[in-house]
């Protein structure tokens, strides 16, 4: 029955994992810069979500055009958050950055609560769905509308940080951002650029995973936010082709767990995977271990 289903699953893990890819896209540059661990960046996907709900059901835009306005509205609030908590903070001790980045995330969950309610919202379907057959394989085009995106703007990015000019200032702030500035780099642009970047992506999968699953809520961005984060350290946090091949693999783990029959065990699986790395390679699949010199 495994190996009867195993085709199937691995396509919906590619699907869901090029989710998590994207989520995992916008940790990994943010701690690549300024070695901070954002976990309101899964709340920032949340409210991707809820900006393309009201773009398609109030403004009656098409699923494109919502999906380019949550991603800019995301680039947005990722400015203004870098600009408000975290870079007060730039100077201060990592732990204070950390607990800040978790007290914005619970702000924007409960605000969100707060002027739309906690109840479970129907994403409106704006794409007719068709299905397709491969021998066992069934497919969506929704499904390949998702993972088409995803490899899209991952693409993008990798182009953005290796051939564009602020690509180049990104990576130099990330190696030292001291001797960046003396070379007439601007930290601070960088750094909300960074943000804007990472917070569109994460816009763009909050979009996409209402239309796959046809359903929203303001907490919605704490699991996937978290795994995004596992995804993100199991592929070598910084790196970012490493982010997208972690946020791969968790998508495939959780879906072969489901198809073993423990699907209620499947976050547990993930967070299994995480310790395992961490105990044998903590720099991740494709991070270096790096000596620190005193």
């Amino acid at each position: 029955m495994f190996f009867e289903q195993l085709p199937q699953q691995l396509v919906n893990g590619i699907i869901l994992g090029s989710i998590y890819a994207l989520l995992a896209l916008g940790y990994t540059m943010v701690y690549g810069i300024i070695k901070l661990i954002n976990f309101a960046h899964g709340d920032i996907y949340m409210i991707g979500a809820f900006v393309g709900y009201y773009a398609i059901n109030s403004l009656k835009m098409n699923f494109w055009i919502a999906l380019v306005f949550s991603m800019i509205v995301c680039a947005i609030l990722g400015v203004v958050i870098e600009f408000l908590a975290y870079r007060p903070l730039r100077n201060s001790t990592r732990i204070s950055a950390l607990i800040t980045a978790i007290g914005v995330s619970f702000f924007l969950e409960y605000i969100m609560v707060y002027f739309v309610g906690a109840d479970t919202r129907s994403f409106p379907q704006s794409i007719k769905v068709h299905t397709y057959h491969l021998g066992s394989i069934s497919v969506t085009n929704v499904q390949l509308l998702i993972l088409v995106v995803a490899l899209v703007l991952m693409v993008a990015l990798q182009l953005i940080v290796k051939k564009t000019k602020m690509g180049k200032a990104m990576r130099a702030v990330s190696v030292d951002s001291d001797a960046a500035e003396l070379m007439g780099i601007s930290v601070n642009n960088t750094i909300s650029f960074t943000f804007a970047l990472g917070s569109s992506l994460a816009g763009a999968a909050g979009v996409l995973i209402g239309l796959y699953y046809n359903s929203i809520e303001p907490l919605m961005g704490m699991t996937p936010g978290i795994k995004a984060f596992v995804a993100a350290v199991l592929g070598g946090i910084g790196i970012i082709p490493g982010a997208a091949l972690g946020g791969f693999v968790i998508g495939i783990l959780e879906t072969l767990s489901t198809a073993i029959g423990l699907s209620s065990y499947r976050d547990a699986i993930v967070y299994g995977v995480l310790i395992v790395i961490l105990l044998l390679r903590p720099a991740g699949i494709l991070g270096k271990n790096v000596k620190e010199k005193v």
